[in-house]
């Protein structure tokens, strides 16, 4: 909210004529609204300070208190002169801030609002950059930025991002040492894509909340236990493709027909496991994701579990819960599928190029 002030804009080279500085105006004034101590009155063992200033109606004189004669020895002659303020200065009136905040020595003005209940702020907030983008001219001197709730999320958003990424390279390079293959790991990489696409569906198709901190983290848990459905199918197709070139007496390559007859018999063996490894984790999942909540010592002491659905962990784990349970069902159904087609696709380009075999 702004103020009023007075501001009073002294003529230096008149006041330099009469031998007056600025530090002599501003003290009157000051004396004049604020008080000067002059002196101490003592009663008994008590001291009580003399204040000096003008009354109460000529403090909020601006007449009075720009008429009023500034008294000082000249400095030329040493004789007591009075001045008027008025004759070396002029007041105005005007507003100002009612307080100046600063940010690394640059001047800051914040603005707050709340948010009505059931709406988004993120979505408030890319509107209301548009608007400001189009509507607003802005001096190139001011930059405006979002703050608060927006800029603690994108804090965390870009640290549980750097989280993810060192996750997956440190995948890819467990991978590539067990596997000793650089393009198996890109065939498993793609499985942990598909937990993030099926992620923001499930959240999109549901109508549920993006939490910035606990779906990355539950993003971040997927890519572990998205990849060991693509470990396990890879890993036992080549194990099917050396048995076959170990019973074949074969010590370069096997045939591109006995690779797709592994490959198959992989896919269709480890059906089961796979299904299975994701229904259960799924299942596990399902009582934190609802919230559901069993008083085991009342269970025991008074055979009453008291079971609810919700209270307040369910809002904390809620959000991680549903993000892998959404993501792993995805990616389980398309491993099973898009998995064995890449690594027939990767295979049959290496018979092809590499060793010139008709395919």
């Amino acid at each position: 909210k702004r103020k009023p002030q007075m501001p009073v804009s002294i003529d230096r080279e008149k006041a330099r004529t009469y031998g007056l500085s600025t530090r002599d105006i501003g003290y009157t004034l000051r004396t004049a609204l604020f008080g000067r101590e002059v002196g101490t009155y003592k009663d008994g063992e008590d001291d009580y300070p003399i204040n000096v200033r003008f009354a109460e109606e000529f403090r909020h004189s601006s007449d009075a208190l720009m008429n009023q004669k500034v008294i000082f020895r000249s400095q030329s002659d040493g004789q007591i002169k009075e001045v008027p303020i008025s004759a070396v200065a002029n007041a105005t009136r005007s507003t100002t801030f009612s307080a100046v905040k600063r940010k690394d020595l640059k001047r800051v003005i914040t603005i707050t609002s709340n948010v009505l209940e059931g709406a988004n702020p993120t979505e408030i907030i890319s509107n209301m950059e548009e608007d400001m983008a189009q509507e607003l001219d802005i001096p190139s001197t001011v930059r405006w930025d979002f703050t608060g709730q927006q800029e603690d999320q994108a804090k965390e958003m870009a640290f549980l991002s750097k989280a993810l990424l060192i996750a997956l390279f440190l995948i890819f390079l467990i991978i590539v040492s067990q596997f000793n293959s650089v393009t198996t790991p890109f065939i498993i990489g793609f499985s942990v894509v598909f937990s993030l696409i099926g992620v923001l569906l499930g959240l999109v198709i549901f109508q549920m909340e993006f939490v910035i901190i606990m779906t990355m983290i539950g993003i971040i848990s997927l890519a572990g236990v998205v990849v060991n459905n693509a470990i396990v199918l890879i890993d036992y197709t080549d194990l099917i493709r050396e048995r076959k070139r170990r019973d074949q007496n074969v010590d370069s390559h096997l045939p591109f027909s006995e690779v797709v007859e592994s490959i198959v018999l992989g896919g269709r063996t480890r059906l089961r496991p796979v299904l299975l490894t994701a229904i259960t984790t799924v299942l596990g999942l399902l009582p934190l994701a609802i919230g559901l909540n069993i008083d085991f010592v009342t269970l025991v002491t008074e055979y009453d579990p008291r079971i609810y659905i919700g209270g307040d962990n369910n809002v904390f784990w809620k959000p991680m819960s549903w993000a892998i349970i959404y993501g792993l069902t995805f990616a389980t159904f398309l491993t099973l599928i898009i998995v064995p087609v890449m690594y027939w696709w990767i295979t049959r380009m290496q018979y092809k190029y590499f060793l010139k075999e008709a395919v």
